[in-house]
């Protein structure tokens, strides 16, 4: 926490975040939540939340933040949100620590630091093992603690429930045993506001206004993190990769890929194996 500043107007971020205040005073606004438990907390973020906060010098602890990039590049986290679910509500609910489990937690969160500023060649591999086990104590707390109405009526929500759906029917497409369907068809978000039955207008309103990006830019997303995963993960072929995601063919794949990375899929790959 040394490193964080101290006062922070609201902003909307785009990462994953576990956090841990094992002392100190201030005043943090994450989501709806403006009133933390006493004494030593934890609160993670997703994607596309607002915070803000105006914190003391004397707040102790971690705050550990990772992107979705690092999570298509790992093989321990690329389940990540099927794995810890708690991790898909837009609303972080924070949750006191027991005593007896402080050090073990803030054990992980120090041995991640280490890790971060050394210069041993896998230190990211460390990193996602201390992350997955970190969130699975993050799992068993949530679960232990917080009232499961809260996290279901964030859920609930009509704008967020449309998100989801439509998130899910993205992934469910490109799924590698799903029912083929034309590329001109899985790239478009009026293919998936016809499946909601929303006006493609209205997914697009719904979802730019809850996360900042529009609805084709969520398709691109997905795909994106795929091809990466794809890329640093298997021995796929180019061309295999390009198929599977539904590109009409390798040269429209390796074009689209390049315009959001400025790599080529085999620089990508050769980088990603190093």
């Amino acid at each position: 926490m040394k490193t964080v500043e101290k006062k922070m107007p609201p902003f909307r971020h785009e990462f994953y975040a576990i956090a841990i205040k094992a002392d100190g005073g201030g005043k943090v606004s994450s989501g709806e939540f403006n009133d933390f438990p006493e004494g030593t907390t934890i609160f993670f973020n997703t994607p596309f939340q607002v915070l803000s906060w105006d914190i003391v010098p004397d707040w102790r602890g971690y705050y550990l933040m990772f992107s979705q990039d690092f999570i298509a590049q790992s093989k321990v986290l690329s389940d990540l949100l099927n794995l810890f679910p708690f991790l898909k509500i837009d609303t972080s609910i924070p949750f006191t620590i027991p005593k007896k489990e402080l050090p073990g937690i803030l054990a992980i969160y120090e041995q991640i630091w280490t890790e971060y500023r050394g210069e041993e060649d896998d230190k990211f591999q460390m990193i996602e093992a201390r992350v997955f086990l970190l969130l699975s104590y993050v799992k068993r707390l949530f679960e232990k603690q917080v009232d499961q109405k809260i996290a279901e009526k964030s859920m609930r929500a009509a704008d967020l429930k449309l998100l989801s759906r439509y998130q899910s029917q993205i992934q469910t497409s490109f799924y590698p045993d799903a029912v083929p369907e034309p590329a001109s068809k899985l790239h478009s978000p009026a293919h998936y506001a016809e499946k909601l039955s929303v006006h493609p207008n209205h997914l697009n309103a719904v979802v730019k206004s809850v996360t900042g990006i529009t609805a084709l830019g969520h398709i691109h997303k997905h795909i994106l993190s795929l091809s990466k995963t794809y890329l640093a993960q298997t021995e796929l072929s180019v061309k295999e990769i390009a198929y599977t995601l539904h590109f009409e063919s390798p040269n429209n794949f390796s074009s689209f890929f390049k315009r959001n990375t400025e790599k080529t899929p085999l620089e990508y790959r050769q980088q990603a194996n190093l």
